[in-house]
């Protein structure tokens, strides 16, 4: 079997699937929607930079290693 006309019976087939769809369409919106709030709106309110606000600048990785090897495990 010829790899190219896999590759392409494969594409026209998601193609067509994706075309023809009416409650898919719709519900690929909300899954859209629902990835936007997850990783665009959430990481606003509850993931600070925290990094950015308390190393000084170009002195992260120091930061970061000293709070790490600064931490005692209980």
């Amino acid at each position: 079997m010829n790899s190219d006309s896999l590759l392409h019976r494969i594409f026209h087939l998601y193609y067509d699937g994706f075309r023809s769809m009416t409650l898919g369409k719709t519900l690929w919106a909300v899954i859209l929607v629902k990835l936007f709030i997850i990783f665009a709106v959430l990481k606003l309110f509850f993931f600070p930079n925290f990094i950015g606000q308390h190393a000084e600048e170009g002195q992260e990785a120091e930061f970061v290693a000293g709070e790490m090897l600064g931490r005692n495990p209980q």
